[in-house]
């Protein structure tokens, strides 16, 4: 029996676009929750926040989780969501230090504080250990963080004990996507090139497949994993490979190829099968969403 969500909820990264997603979710699905907010606000944003008395939102870094806890007196939490990591692999290697500390370090005290009050974690994972036959993991230091900390949470468990679920997101796209600056997604730079009356800047070769996974199913899967998961493999993707210039040419107009980028993979697919064992099937598919998108902003 999958175990019910009820009492506190923390979410890392809650103010982020994944993380704003799912409380706003948590709080239709478990109206007698109680979710708790941890941000240090590099990516997210107060936009995101939710105005429920139900949601407490903290700015602090997942460092210092377990002081930020107990100065505040808040209860035991029962799930704990971490969603709050640098998530993006050109960039890790100019913010070397930044991923480091997010990934390593941030994860390293969420882990202990997960298991120190005996809840369960759920943890999302990087899709982009998976490609080249799991050599991908090393292309990037962002890749390398996340492909560490899968086998630093499935050792901790060994060692002491938790109660965990790790996730994989294949290249989330939807409402509340990053549209502007350097961590922007592949989707949000389109829309707002498209928007802009601008060409689309596709990356060389534009041959590279992704799996575009949209963000209502993306939660859906981290709901149903939190229900009713164990252990590590739950790829949550579409199963299909679109390559960026075919995605580019949805949108119509004209587009640019622009330079390759450091560190990024040639392929991207998920396998699916272990997040069906929970119920899970993705529902949005890209071109479709993208079809919608050009028809209610004709140019």
């Amino acid at each position: 029996m999958g175990r019910t969500l009820s009492r506190t909820l923390l979410v890392t990264g809650g103010a982020g676009f994944v993380g704003g997603a799912l409380i706003r979710s948590l709080l239709v699905d478990y109206p007698d929750a109680a979710i708790v907010s941890l941000d240090n606000y590099f990516i997210g944003t107060p936009e995101n926040h939710v105005n429920d008395p139900r949601v407490t939102y903290i700015d602090g870094s997942t460092t210092d989780i377990a002081k930020i806890w107990a100065d505040r007196g808040l209860p035991a939490p029962q799930t704990v969501f971490h969603m709050g990591e640098y998530s993006r692999i050109v960039q890790s290697f100019q913010d070397h230090d930044l991923t480091w500390d997010f990934n390593m370090l941030g994860t390293k005290e969420v882990v202990k504080f997960t298991a120190g009050h005996g809840a369960k974690l759920i943890y999302a994972g990087s899709s982009s250990k998976f490609g080249n036959d799991g050599q991908d993991e090393n292309l990037n230091p962002y890749a390398w963080t996340k492909a560490k900390n899968i086998e630093y949470i499935r050792n901790y468990a060994n060692w002491y004990g938790l109660d965990y679920a790790i996730t994989y997101f294949y290249n989330v796209y939807g409402p509340g996507q990053v549209s502007n600056g350097k961590y922007a997604t592949v989707i949000g730079i389109f829309e707002r090139q498209y928007l802009a009356g601008e060409p689309l800047t596709v990356v060389s070769p534009g041959t590279q497949t992704r799996d575009f996974t949209h963000i209502d199913d993306i939660i859906r899967g981290l709901v149903l994993v939190a229900r009713g998961g164990a252990g590590d493999g739950y790829l949550l993707g579409t199963g299909t490979e679109w390559p960026l210039l075919d995605v580019a040419k949805m949108f119509g107009g004209e587009h640019v190829m622009v330079p390759a980028l450091p560190g990024e993979r040639t392929r991207g697919q998920a396998d699916i099968t272990k997040a069906g064992e929970v119920g899970w099937r993705p529902e949005r598919r890209l071109d479709e969403y993208i079809a919608e998108f050009v028809a209610t902003n004709p140019r």
